[in-house]
């Protein structure tokens, strides 16, 4: 039969109706269309940086994925991508000029393609064009034409995913934006105008602001990233964009008058007062833009006077990890409903209208605090899900309670955190874990508390850092916990690759009847694959650089739990080992470093955000909350405005006590006095006059090279200004180090060295050497083999590391000369009872962690420490700015001081007088 006329002429749009799948066919027996390949536009946000690029390495601009700590001009990109095989969205060297003619090639769908030519050509016709040579990439910020908006929702419209990018994307088109000056003023007539962009209503506080074309705003914010843009009320001119990149404009009491009558007109930006501290006059809007407005408020007769009742209450969540926060505040009897309060808190308006047509005073102290708390408590700007907090944010919670007047919490999370929140922890006997069996070791008191703390942390799924003092038994406090929690899977323990064989040694010598085994590369390869040796073993041992790069094997196998030791080496959170050790699944994951913070105090978050992701969630927010108030403190014209000395200890406690219930830190001093004396000197060495006259030559030189950078240029120019104090450091060593034309020149370190090491070999007694420069060491071997002095040697390099320390430990060479990197952590060297510290640097921790391999738990002499120091060089003053820098650990998790970001541009330019 013959097929009917409206079936031949309506068969291709019922096929376009829907996708099936190849191979197909439609109900009058022909082949279907193919399943098309998606097509998405990513949002990127990269950053402008310069490259060589040639032989006498003229620059060009180029640009990379932008982060949290970029410090280029950013730009926001589009680029075309398509689902990668592992989920989520890749580039696969698409362009938006090659996309039409790979359309059978990758199954495109041709009205897509279409949407990306015509895309691609507005922006090209819009004066916006491709991101430098990158055919993939458009930028955003030069869009010059506002049909952009309609083509953002005919994409949407055609199945084209508009998508961010990033370890944790979000993306946000909104529908409208605007920007305003919020001004405020003080008790003394300072005005302080605040820049604020607002998309859909929000307030956005974005690291960094942006604008597309003339037409529109984007804002991005980390971690994420999260990116929001949306079509501007008003046009955005380039005098309002660096408005908004600016600071907060401080006019003092004494201008303000001229500032309204002269300034405030001509801003391209409108200025309002949120807070109604500074009564605007009404003017007519000008032609360029500026404007005066004044928000509208009740009389003072229709406020409530009565005081905020304010109840929270803490439920489970479908999460097991995060608890919902629940509010109820009420006045007068009345209930204001929250949601609609928090939106007029969080837009800072002065008063909420209530339903019986009262209003409700906003800027009062109980309000500002729950704002911080809720800001705090949450990882985004908006809640989703609705208001909660992570179970690790005990702290957190006990300041809810103490602002509320009423405050309830789930009872199962209550007893499960009840130990951790009390002061005394697990000091007291009654709260200890009884020892494991299978420990050789009889616990001291001190680690038997740790080995109980650990446990509990264990039992209730919470990580922690185990942070005691160098020399008290981390290692052995953690094999306890392994043995009592006798798990079915395995554990992993990750450690740098010098101390994997010590966690071997020490698991044989204090756990014999667990099943322990390292492992290389090699080993993986070419015997057994990770599963297998996992399977046969209670504790599987591999280095930082193994976990990283075998990684997929890693995740692989079911740990019962992941401990990091040195865990400094996860201390930057952009690095790969950060990555892997935060994304293993295992229900628990335990950081054991002396030192968990070294440089600064990111480098506590970084490594709680693998023990306990839910702390801190928000790096942006742990960077305004904590570094940012606490970077400058020490320079007064360098504090941020609001930030005092007593503000910055606030800041402190308040970073302490989030912190004490998830890291155990005890010193030497608290737990173990038995240790013996540890007598510290400093030597003083003259350089010699020929070495002298040479070392001020080069200080001159250096000093000239960098005399003419800007403030603003040292971070820019780190590279430059460490290799000048490198340069300088090795010169108040030994001139030889840095040329070997200098050989003739004597080193009066050297001498003074010597004069040292002949004295304690004479006299029985055994001396570490430590050094930061290997080519110095090498110096040092050379004169030890003139005197004929035994010794043992250990840098970097030493492929027999285990064999070596097992020889000066048995041995009766006096001397042991170790490079600092390669030997400051993970060795026990009690046999030795002297230590010299030839090149001092700027940390302590790193000078502490050398010392401490000799002044440890199982020594019995008193310890003697050297630090020679070169007089009248660079030394002295790397002495001096440890010396201002050494209370930083200790403020951050022992005291209630504050502290500085390590090694600013004011302290490199000290270094060099500059």
């Amino acid at each position: 039969m013959a097929e009917s006329e409206w079936k031949r002429k309506l068969r291709g749009l019922a096929r376009a109706g829907g996708v099936t799948d190849a191979g197909a066919t439609d109900a009058s027996g022909e082949a279907a269309p193919p399943r098309r390949t998606p097509l998405g536009v990513q949002f990127e946000v990269r950053e402008v940086v310069r490259r060589g690029s040639g032989r006498w390495q003229h620059t060009s601009n180029t640009t990379v994925a932008a982060t949290a700590e970029s410090i280029g001009a950013l730009k926001l990109a589009v680029r075309p991508v398509m689902p990668g095989r592992s989920g989520g969205w890749v580039g696969a060297n698409l362009t938006w000029a090659g996309l039409q003619y790979q359309v059978h090639q990758l199954g495109l769908d041709p009205a897509q393609v279409r949407w990306f030519t015509e895309f691609a050509a507005l922006a090209r016709a819009a004066s916006g064009g491709f991101l430098g040579q990158d055919g993939a990439r458009i930028a955003l910020d030069e869009f010059g034409s506002p049909l952009l908006w309609p083509l953002l929702r005919q994409a949407r419209e055609l199945g084209i995913a508009l998508v961010g990018a990033g370890r944790e994307p979000v993306l946000r088109i909104g529908e409208t934006a605007s920007a305003r000056l919020d001004a405020s003023a003080t008790s003394d007539g300072t005005v302080t105008l605040q820049p604020v962009v607002t998309i859909d209503r929000a307030d956005v506080s974005g690291l960094h602001l942006g604008a597309v074309g003339t037409h529109g705003l984007w804002a991005v914010e980390w971690p994420g990233p999260i990116v929001r843009l949306a079509p501007s009320e008003r046009a955005v001119t380039g005098e309002a964009l660096k408005l908004l990149a600016s600071d907060p404009l401080v006019v003092p009491e004494s201008d303000r008058a001229e500032f309204f009558a002269d300034y405030a007109p001509a801003l391209p930006l409108p200025i309002v007062s949120a807070d109604a501290s500074l009564p605007l006059p009404i003017a007519p809007e000008p032609a360029s833009g500026g404007r005066l407005e004044t928000i509208e408020e009740p009389l003072e007769e229709d406020f409530l006077d009565a005081r905020p009742d304010l109840e929270v209450t803490l439920v489970p969540s479908d999460d097991r990890d995060w608890l919902e926060l629940g509010f109820t505040v009420r006045v007068d009897g009345r209930e204001v409903p929250f949601s609609e309060l928090f939106t007029a808190l969080a837009g800072g308006r002065k008063s909420l209208r209530l339903v019986d047509g009262s209003y409700l005073k906003l800027n009062q102290p109980v309000f500002a605090k729950l704002m911080d708390l809720i800001a705090e408590a949450d990882t985004l700007t908006e809640w989703e899900a609705g208001p909660r907090i992570h179970r690790t944010q005990l702290a957190l919670w006990s300041d809810f309670e103490d602002l509320a007047d009423q405050a309830t919490a789930a009872v199962e999370w209550r007893e499960q955190v009840a130990a951790l929140a009390r002061s005394d922890g697990f000091e007291t006997p009654a709260s200890r874990a009884p020892q494991p069996s299978g420990l050789t070791a009889e616990l001291r008191e001190y680690q038997l508390a740790g080995f109980s703390w650990l446990s509990y942390l264990y039992a209730h799924r919470l990580g922690g850092i185990l942070a005691d003092d160098m020399g008290l038994g981390k290692t052995l406090q953690t094999l306890a916990l392994i043995l009592s929690a006798r798990a079915e899977q395995p554990w992993l323990v990750v450690a740098p690759a010098s101390v994997v064989s010590n966690w071997v040694a020490e698991a044989a010598k204090f756990a014999p009847t667990l099943r322990v085994a390292s492992v290389t590369r090699t080993q993986l390869r070419e015997k057994r694959k990770l599963a297998e040796l996992a399977g046969a073993h209670d504790v599987i041992v591999m280095s930082y650089n193994l976990f990283r790069l075998d990684f997929d094997d890693v995740e692989d196998v079911h740990w019962a739990g992941l401990v990091l030791d040195e865990a400094q080496f996860v201390k930057n959170h952009r690095s790969r080992a950060h990555e892997c050790a935060k994304a293993l699944d295992t229900p628990f994951k335990l950081a054991i470093t002396g030192t968990p913070l070294e440089n600064n105090v990111l480098e506590l978050w970084s490594i709680l955000d693998i023990v306990a992701p839910g702390l801190f969630p928000s790096l942006r927010r742990f960077t305004e909350q904590y570094v940012r108030p606490l970077s400058h403190v020490r320079a007064p014209d360098a504090v941020p405005a609001g930030i005092s000395e007593a503000d910055a200890a606030r800041v402190i406690a308040k970073l302490r006590r989030r912190v004490r219930p998830f890291l155990l830190r005890r010193t030497k001093a608290l737990v173990a006095p038995e240790l013996p004396p540890k007598q510290e000197q400093l030597i003083r060495i003259e350089l010699a006059p020929k070495h002298r006259r040479l070392y001020e030559q080069f200080l001159q030189r250096e000093r000239q090279k960098l005399l003419g950078l800007e403030k603003e240029e040292f971070d820019r120019q780190r590279f430059i200004l460490f290799r000048s104090l490198t340069l300088l450091r090795m010169l108040a060593l030994d001139a030889a180090l840095i040329d070997e034309q200098y050989e003739g020149i004597p080193s009066a370190k050297l001498d003074a060295l010597l004069e040292q090491l002949d004295e304690v070999a004479a006299e029985g007694h055994r001396a570490l050497v430590f050094s930061q420069f290997t080519s110095y060491l090498a110096r040092v071997e050379k004169r030890l083999d003139d005197a004929g002095i035994a010794y043992e040697y250990l840098d970097g390099s030493t492929t027999n590391r285990a064999e070596v320390i097992a020889r000066f430990k048995a041995g009766d060479a006096p001397v042991f000369l170790i490079s600092l990197k390669a030997g400051g952590f993970g060795i026990n060297l009690t046999e030795a009872d002297y230590v010299f510290l030839l090149d001092p640097w700027w940390n302590p921790a790193s000078e502490a962690q050398a010392v401490d391999r000799a002044h440890r738990i199982g020594q019995a002499s008193a310890v003697n420490v050297y630090r020679l120091v070169a007089d009248g060089t660079i030394e002295d003053k790397v002495m001096k700015l440890r010396d201002e820098k050494a209370e930083l650990f200790d403020q951050v998790l022992d005291d209630d001081g504050t502290f500085s970001e390590l090694l600013s541009a004011d302290d490199i330019a000290g270094l060099l007088e500059l």
